[in-house]
């Protein structure tokens, strides 16, 4: 803790949170923040505990889902502009962990649930880079025992990234909140909204089926699981035309030496093996 705080009294929550994590702010800007691991021991005399009722609250504050989280008939992708630090060494989260008493745990877990609220704050002021940057920080701050919390601050940087169409950096973002939290339905709605934004149907639909294992009266869940087959379908029928085209061409190339071409070859179904049978047609 730097010397104006410890010689000054009745320092508020915000100051010391300022003060904790101002080298954090200096690193994330320099862009050399994954080795950055916050002192275990600042801030042990002045940050108040929270209640176990408060404390409990405080971990459903989530950003609630929105009809206009994304444009899901956007296809821009923007993820290669990504400036906040996605990924993050847990093993080295882990070694600096192991010298922290339970009190100075529940510090930093109080500290990171303050730079959750004002990473929510920011997101609902459309301040998406400074929401990405407070759940990272706070990300960094929070011991790994807490994973509820840390799944919840994961899910909550998805939303903000995915309102910056970066859905491949929010689709890391909603994995690894479920990695920790696996009936976490925000998460697996999040990630399956990204799937589709980015044209992965497959996957988006194995996301809604899973959200309807969990809370089966999810509404938009139900649709998806209606809507999305056909669309799956008509999208491998074009995939088929498309490499039937192509080696079509390929055989026609091969086949004119030869006075040929594929128009002599004829594909009838084979019902009893389920495949093709080929017919020479002079």
């Amino acid at each position: 803790m730097s010397d104006r705080l410890k010689s000054t009294h009745n320092v508020s929550n915000e100051e010391v949170i300022d003060d904790l994590t101002k080298d954090l702010r200096r690193t994330l800007s320099s862009g050399d923040g994954d080795d950055f691991v916050g002192d275990p021991g600042c801030g042990e005399e002045h940050v108040q505990r929270t209640s176990g009722d408060a404390a409990k609250e405080s971990l459903s504050d989530d950003i609630p889902l929105s009809d206009d989280d994304l444009d899901k008939h956007s296809k821009g992708e923007s993820d290669s502009e990504d400036s906040d630090i996605s990924s993050m060494d847990e093993e080295s989260l882990r070694e600096s962990e192991m010298e922290l008493t339970d009190d100075q745990k529940e510090q930093r877990r109080i500290i990171a649930e303050e730079l959750k609220t004002a990473g929510n704050n920011a997101f609902k002021d459309a301040e998406y880079e400074k929401s990405i940057d407070k759940y990272t920080e706070a990300l960094f701050m929070c011991p790994l025992q807490f994973s509820q919390l840390r799944s919840i601050l994961y899910s909550n940087r998805s939303a903000a990234k995915m309102k910056l169409e970066k859905y491949k950096k929010a689709i890391e973002d909603c994995t690894k909140s479920i990695e920790l939290d696996d009936k976490y339905v925000k998460a697996y709605y999040r990630r399956a909204q990204c799937y589709e934004a980015t044209e992965k149907l497959d996957e988006c639909l194995a996301d809604y089926n899973k959200i309807l294992e969990l809370d089966p009266s999810h509404k938009e869940a139900q649709n998806a699981t209606l809507r999305l087959p056909p669309l799956i379908e008509a999208r491998n029928e074009k995939l088929k035309a498309e490499m039937l085209g192509k080696l079509k061409n390929l055989g026609n190339m091969i086949l004119k030496p030869f006075g040929l071409s594929t128009e002599n070859f004829q594909l009838e179904p084979d019902a009893e093996s389920k495949g093709y049978k080929i017919n020479f047609k002079q």
